[in-house]
């Protein structure tokens, strides 16, 4: 078999964009605000779990609506979308993608009716089993995922994201009831979702209700930074900016009549549109700490969303070990990788350390 080889060229990116906030986060308003940006005008496509609430915008969005009703199985988001996608519409817009973990005949479902089929109330059999009964379930959802990559339309993914505690052990020896940490949530807000997704999106964002519409990253790579400031609401313009980038088109050109100085906007430049090389492509944001005798970093770092999916993967502490270990020596001489990499192992070995399941993380309530 022939293998060839060509010049890499930024042509046609499909974009995976996913938003996840709790009531009155402005997810599905902000979703709606970038499609209609990334469309340009066109309508775009709404796939509704939640009853019909995204026709609450229909006076202010040009959109067509679906409603897709249980059971909530990935096969079911998959043919949804793809029959979006056959349908020509340029962006698809999915409100929400936390049925399909957590909704009825979602995947939680589907892994305890296949605990029921392999053990009934045998509930010492159940126990071992356990994770076994993953296998079916987890399958189909990567079956789905890859699906999703072979759309032509612009994906926007919302998710639900529910507020969680956890128990831990303090300073003093005691347990103690703190908010849930893990790598996708922020201020004990989680995204309800399968762990890894948010990693495989191109960009991810987590809303909170207290600040509507403003973008705190799950992922963001350096080069979409400009395109979405941490500081404002979403909007159509963020959807027209990453538009762009994925069509690999340059930024339109101003020219100044009186100089004649020609120029590019700001955001495009510094999201690597006008031909400049992207200042970093490690991957998404998140602070990290400082480690001993160096100077704080800033409050938004970057750190490989490969790293971050590795060390989320991660069943016990002996792995969690290895795993960072490994990294660690692939990041010999980059020092904020390595920092952040740090932080990614200490946080996902709290998690271990307070005997959270690799798959039950989800099962849990706030």
């Amino acid at each position: 078999m022939s293998f060839t080889f060509r010049p890499a060229v930024r042509e046609a990116v499909g974009l995976l964009i996913g938003l996840a906030g709790g009531t009155g986060s402005g997810k599905t308003f902000s979703a709606l605000r970038m499609a209609s940006g990334i469309a340009a005008g066109k309508p775009f496509a709404l796939i509704d779990t939640e009853a019909g609430r995204a026709k609450h915008y229909a006076d202010q969005f040009k959109f067509d609506h679906g409603d897709l009703t249980a059971p909530f199985s990935p096969h079911a988001y998959a043919d949804a979308i793809a029959a979006a996608d056959k349908a020509g519409y340029p962006v698809i817009v999915v409100d929400s993608v936390s049925h399909l973990w957590a909704g009825d005949g979602g995947v939680l479902d589907m892994q305890e009716a296949e605990l029921n089929r392999m053990a009934g109330d045998d509930w010492k059999k159940r126990e071992a089993i356990k994770m076994a009964a993953w296998i079916k379930p987890k399958t189909e959802h990567k079956k789905m995922v890859q699906r999703l990559l072979q759309v032509r339309a612009h994906l926007i993914l919302c998710f639900r994201a529910e507020e969680k505690i956890e128990m831990v052990r303090g300073d003093n020896g005691k347990m103690q009831i703190i908010k849930k940490q893990t790598l996708t949530g922020l201020d004990g807000w989680v995204p309800v979702c399968e762990k890894n997704l948010p990693f495989e999106l191109t960009a991810s964002f987590l809303l909170l209700a207290t600040e509507p519409g403003i973008p705190h990253p799950i992922k963001l790579q350096q080069q979409h930074r400009a395109l979405f400031p941490l500081d404002k609401p979403i909007t159509e313009e963020s959807g027209k900016l990453i538009a762009q980038w994925a069509s690999g088109a340059k930024p339109k050109e101003t020219v100044n009549r009186e100089t004649g100085e020609i120029t590019t906007s700001t955001a495009a430049a510094q999201a690597g549109m006008d031909g400049s090389a992207p200042l970093n492509t490690q991957g998404s944001t998140k602070a990290h700490p400082a480690t001993e005798g160096e100077n704080p970093p800033p409050a938004a770092t970057y750190i490989n969303p490969d790293d971050a999916k590795s060390i989320a993967e991660c069943n016990d502490r002996k792995e969690l070990e290895d795993v960072v270990k490994a990294l660690m020596a692939g990041a010999k001489g980059d020092k904020p990788r390595r920092q952040s990499i740090a932080a990614l192992g200490n946080a996902r070995d709290a998690e271990l350390a307070a005997g959270v399941d690799d798959f039950r993380a989800g099962l849990e309530t706030a």
